[in-house]
């Protein structure tokens, strides 16, 4: 970023013109001279020692001039906002230039009379200098950074199914510690985007900043996950008969089924079967100082597979579980332990 703002520095100031200089100097024995300087600089720029070399000529004289800047120093500051739609905005809230050092040394004929009063020219050219390059950085900031921030997307496609939206929700927060940025963090379905039915909750940071990056995530990240995924009909799963292990004792079929409903066999004797699990309403997680709880309705359908493959549903079963997570740090390790709860 540093090396990109020189580039468009010298870009800039290559293109830069400079107003008619005129004055007058008193220099020892010769008394009072009278100078004007005209014509526009227009030579490359390169900040570092020699900064600028531009041929101009002197008034009522063939000559020429050598300008060179050292040690330009900028500072800047930047604010950073955000508009409706979420994206980031730039614009520049203070500048402040300073050149070390103006040399300007003049050939020609009378190149050796105008090098006595050069120093009267270096002030003229310091002073222009400095309030330029401030304007050149403003228009570089309104031009190039704020015309890219503007192409910033703020959506992502996640799969084919489902999106994400990470907006700004506010502007961002800089601090002498922290770059603070609250994004929207909200999942959604690419077919048809609702209304999220419950507001997100505040986020609140440990006051430290040991770490270079903090991230968080309340459950209306993950809440409107599953909301996406479920009106995308992506929480939709199949079990079937060659997902159980070869080795297993247990055959997914209507024979296996009979003890609990006997009529299986009756009408589909000795017929492979499948289920097929959905969720009727999007899972719910709720975050606490205890940990991440989850207590989703799953249902069952099971089907017996007929000889010409079609399917003949047999029975749902509805079934909630209540799960429950706690995460914890040790060792510099994420560990965690499952609480899984019986199926009602």
């Amino acid at each position: 970023a540093h090396q990109q703002g020189i580039t468009i520095l010298e870009k800039e100031l290559a293109q830069l013109k400079l107003p008619d200089i005129s004055g007058d100097s008193r220099v020892g024995r010769v008394g009072k001279v009278r100078y004007e300087l005209s014509r526009s600089l227009h030579q490359v720029l390169a900040l570092r020692n020699m900064l600028f070399s531009s041929p101009s000529p002197c008034s009522r004289d063939h000559g020429s001039f050598d300008l060179k800047l050292e040690n330009v120093y900028i500072k800047i500051g930047l604010r950073l906002g955000s508009d409706t739609s979420g994206k980031p905005t730039v614009s520049m809230s203070d500048c402040s230039a300073r050149i070390s050092q103006v040399r300007v040394l003049f050939s020609g004929k009378l190149g050796w009379l105008y090098n006595l009063f050069h120093s009267a020219i270096e002030s003229r050219f310091r002073k222009i200098l400095e309030d330029k390059v401030c304007d050149i950085v403003d228009k570089s900031v309104h031009n190039e950074l704020q015309t890219y921030v503007r192409t910033l997307p703020v959506t992502a496609r996640i799969n084919a199914k489902t999106g994400i939206d990470y907006a700004l929700v506010a502007p961002p927060k800089a601090t002498a510690q922290s770059l603070d940025a609250d994004l929207k963090g909200e999942f959604y379905s690419l077919a048809h985007r609702s209304t999220v039915p419950f507001s997100p909750v505040p986020l609140v940071f440990p006051p430290d900043h040991d770490r270079m990056v903090y991230f968080g995530a309340s459950s209306y990240f993950f809440n409107t996950g599953c909301i996406a995924y479920h009106e995308a009909g992506a929480l939709v799963f199949e079990i079937t008969e060659d997902m159980i292990p070869k080795n297993a004792a247990f055959r997914l079929g209507t024979s296996a089924f009979s003890a609990f409903i006997p009529q299986l066999q009756q009408m589909y004797p000795n017929m492979p079967m499948k289920f097929k699990l959905s969720t009727p309403t999007a899972p719910f997680l709720t975050i606490g100082p205890g940990g991440i709880s989850l207590k989703p309705i799953v249902d069952a359908q099971a089907y017996a597979i007929l000889p010409d493959s079609s399917l003949a549903p047999l029975f749902l079963l509805s079934l909630v579980r209540n799960v429950s997570v706690a995460v914890n740090v040790k060792s510099g390790r994420i560990v965690g332990s499952v609480d899984v709860g019986r199926y009602r």
